[in-house]
């Protein structure tokens, strides 16, 4: 929710909006941002990687995860945080992505290795693995798992939940052998579903019309990330071959589109170089607003690109009020000037009212490679973005440091908290803020 007003400053709001000056719908006030929580810190081999989710019927109990295997509880809101470690005999071997139902269950996904040898395994990376906890991330199942596929590599998995049936919804990336430069060899997004609960898993089949390589680059078919719409629809968007392209279900994932939609193209594509980091990337992140609001319905998807040039990063959206079929043009979110970084942005939108939040990493006070965290919101449908500074001070990233490839953010009625990774004194960090 908005910070509220006293009453002079709606006088003066009143008269300033007079013929000729901007209309009171389009101010938009700052959030209260109480403060900054360190959540974790290690050395600089993790943990980065964050992914979060609030308790829908209760938002005070939060679940974090970081690479390889790291679980963080909260049960005040952000405030204060325990540590454990996850353990499946499958394996944990990070790419962490968290979600909960309104039943107050939580969810846990991510690669596999149930051999315990990675990299020197063929099993290794052969399943995507889902553990669930019932106790707000206290205890966690042993974990059920997508079929194994081995020797193909699975990766870059990341789940939705739709809160009217209970569906689980998963969308990934499948290498025929990662890192392969073999032209028989290819990538695709896969799609599977559970209807019990996570205890099992629909058998994964491809739903991206086009096959990229397996270099885990441009030429990569990734980034799938599934929102739910009004009726239980399927969304996904993932990137390829400079574009963003689009696929919807519209019976729970049976069937899917013959053809993706492109929904925008993608220049310089989703892996790009960004000055101080081992690696980065534009890969979008799918949401839709599932508000009684004016813009109920529309789907969202943001990503970062290098359009303006590989000296300008910076932060797009569009939206589909058609489910999917036509585009809007994209809007740039950051609201810098232009030549500075704006990078590895992730997006919710508050079912509660609409309104869009978009976190992402930001050097525009700086020239050098010291580093900000932003918060970008909308309340107007994703016409208008402000932007505002999160993090508790800049921190500088070295390019010999794995830094992760994302971050995340969960809303829930007004309570936003994104998660992200910060490195400093040699020790990577990951905080979270508490925002309303």
């Amino acid at each position: 929710m908005s910070r509220s007003f006293p009453l002079s400053c709606m006088i003066l709001l009143l008269i300033s909006c007079s013929p000729g000056n901007r209309p009171v719908d389009a101010i938009i006030p700052e959030p209260d941002i109480i403060q900054s929580i360190l959540i974790d810190e290690g050395s600089f081999l993790g943990p980065c990687e964050p992914s979060i989710a609030m308790d829908p019927s209760n938002p005070d109990i939060i679940v974090a995860g970081a690479i390889l295997d790291n679980v963080y509880r909260s049960a005040d809101g952000g405030l204060t945080w325990m540590k454990s470690k996850l353990e499946s005999p499958y394996g944990v071997y990070g790419d962490p992505v968290i979600c909960a139902d309104s039943n107050s269950v939580f969810y846990y996904s991510h690669l596999s290795n149930p051999g315990g040898r990675p990299f020197r395994d063929t099993a290794f990376l052969d399943r995507i693995v889902v553990q669930k906890s019932i106790d707000a991330g206290g205890t966690w199942n042993e974990g059920s798992f997508t079929f194994p596929r081995s020797p193909r590599d699975q990766d870059k998995q990341w789940m939705a939940i739709d809160p009217d049936s209970k569906n689980l919804y998963m969308s990934w990336t499948e290498f025929d052998l990662y890192n392969s430069r073999k032209p028989q060899d290819h990538s695709r997004i896969l799609f599977s579903r559970s209807e019990d609960d996570g205890h099992s898993w629909s058998y994964p089949f491809a739903i991206s019309q086009y096959e990229g390589n397996c270099l885990d680059d441009d030429q990569t078919t990734e980034g799938a990330v599934p929102a739910i719409g009004l009726d239980g629809e399927i969304y996904i968007a993932w990137s390829y071959d400079n574009n963003i392209y689009f696929d919807r279900s519209e019976d729970g994932g049976l069937t899917w589109l013959d053809t993706d939609i492109l929904i925008s193209d993608q220049p310089g594509g989703w892996s790009y170089e960004i000055p101080g980091l081992m690696r980065c990337n534009g890969l979008p992140f799918t949401s839709v607003d599932r508000s009684k609001g004016p813009f109920s319905g529309r789907i969202y998807v943001n990503w970062t690109d290098q359009r303006n040039g590989s000296n300008d990063t910076d932060v797009w959206i569009s939206y589909s009020d058609d489910k999917g079929d036509t585009w809007s043009a994209p809007r740039r979110v950051n609201d810098d000037g232009p030549g500075k970084h704006q990078f590895l942005s992730a997006m919710e939108v508050d079912a509660n009212n609409g309104f869009i939040y978009i976190v992402f990493y930001d050097r525009r006070a700086y020239s050098d490679n010291s580093t900000d965290v932003y918060l970008a919101w909308s309340e107007n449908g994703g016409k208008d973005f402000s932007n505002v500074k999160i993090n508790r001070e800049s921190f500088m990233p070295e390019r010999t440091v794995f830094f992760g490839d994302y971050n995340d953010i969960d809303v829930v009625a007004g309570r936003v908290r994104p998660i992200w990774t910060e490195f400093r004194d040699g020790k990577l960090q990951i905080w979270t803020a508490i925002i309303h």
